[in-house]
């Protein structure tokens, strides 16, 4: 029996109990048999009925004020505990699981916006608003534009606005014109989102490749004043009435795109072009995607389709950005990590918190004040 128990790695007591139920029951008594205890068994069997009977009639009460329900109707007890009631009630779908909330991450200061200060230094990307052509077709362009030179790299309509419809536009823009080094857009999706530092999957594809990504202040639409701006222009000159069709709307964006470019001047610009400016494409290419290296004492964790990952034999959530991304975990504490996307924190992990990623908090620091006491423009005149 020993020697036997030792080959299938259970104990001897284990070995024969399961020996005596054989010799008593035969192969039926080989059959695996529920741990619960007796007296948890007895306990469901005589509350059970009265339980699911006071939920039916409380449907908005929950594991508590049912507990307190059970003493004051039925003084006699015992009766099940709050917990318990809630494990009952979710095994049979009577009562969702609460969300718990994650908690706030450390603070991170982000510098002040970017200074437009040559061409190809920072693009603002946005939607024009959905509209309607003479067929009923839905119209979502994206609009693409350098900052400095104000020339419209990209109208282009797109099939839906998410990540998997913006992407492959994108990525042939960055084949024609290069990367840029700054990409400023709004808080919106695909954009931003409510995860760690607002990133979305977009976005996470963006740092990926090198390009910083700035995000305007929520509800402050002066932020991407000038983008604004053009999509007032776009609107009057090719949706005021708009086409018949999809291709024919597409048509009217590449002919005023030519006209906005090449003949249309800008005060902004000494009453010049963007096209006499925006002379050249962006000498940075797409590189070649490559996982994230991170230091040999760090953990590495892969994030599942759902944003999340295991654990300390825990489900944690860490974001749907990252989803397919191998994170790294920097120990800073008995039960402390730190969470990296490359090299970027993107927030703390806690063995004691349920509910997943501290995400990192961000705060923007205010533009630094010129040599004459004020502070910095937002605009500088593009050297080019």
């Amino acid at each position: 029996m020993a020697a036997l128990c030792r080959h299938f790695g259970v104990s001897r007591d284990c070995g024969y109990l399961w020996w005596r139920r054989f010799v008593a029951e035969g192969t039926r008594g080989l059959v695996e048999r529920s741990s619960v205890p007796h007296g948890a068994r007895a306990m469901r069997e005589r509350w059970w009925s009265r339980l699911r009977r006071l939920r039916q009639a409380q449907p908005l009460a929950g594991p508590e004020k049912l507990h307190w329900t059970l003493q004051r109707q039925y003084p006699s007890g015992p009766w099940p505990s709050a917990r318990t009631i809630g494990r009952w009630l979710s095994g049979v779908g009577l009562c969702g699981l609460r969300v718990r909330r994650a908690r706030r991450g450390p603070e991170v200061l982000v510098p002040p916006f970017t200074v437009a200060a040559s061409a190809n230094r920072v693009w603002t990307i946005d939607f024009k608003g959905t509209f309607a052509t003479g067929d009923g077709t839905k119209i979502t362009a994206l609009t693409v534009r350098d900052l400095a030179t104000r020339y419209v790299l990209l109208v282009r309509q797109v099939p839906h606005s998410t990540a998997e419809g913006v992407r492959p536009v994108l990525q042939r823009l960055f084949r024609r014109c290069g990367l840029p080094e700054v990409i400023r857009v709004d808080n919106g999706p695909p954009f931003g989102g409510q995860g760690a530092r607002g990133w979305t999957v977009l976005s996470a594809w963006w740092i990926q490749l090198g390009i910083q990504v700035e995000y305007s202040r929520p509800a402050c639409p002066q932020d991407n004043a000038a983008h604004e701006q053009m999509h007032r222009v776009l609107k009057a000159a090719t949706a005021r009435p708009p086409a018949w069709c999809a291709r024919a709307q597409q048509r009217r964006f590449d002919r005023w795109r030519h006209h906005y470019n090449h003949a249309r001047p800008h005060a902004a610009l000494g009453q010049r072009v963007p096209a006499e400016l925006y002379c050249k494409s962006s000498r940075r290419l797409p590189p070649r995607l490559a996982p994230w290296t991170y230091p040999k004492f760090w953990s590495r964790v892969l994030v599942n389709a759902n944003g999340h990952t295991n654990w300390h034999r825990r489900k944690r959530w860490l974001g749907r950005a990252f989803v397919g991304h191998c994170l790294g975990f920097k120990p800073v504490g008995q039960d402390h990590h730190q969470v990296f996307f490359g090299p970027h924190l993107i927030g703390t992990l806690h063995d004691r918190d349920h509910g997943g990623l501290r995400p990192v908090q961000t705060r923007r620091l205010p533009p630094k004040p010129n040599a004459g006491g004020g502070c910095a423009p937002s605009l500088h005149p593009p050297q080019i």
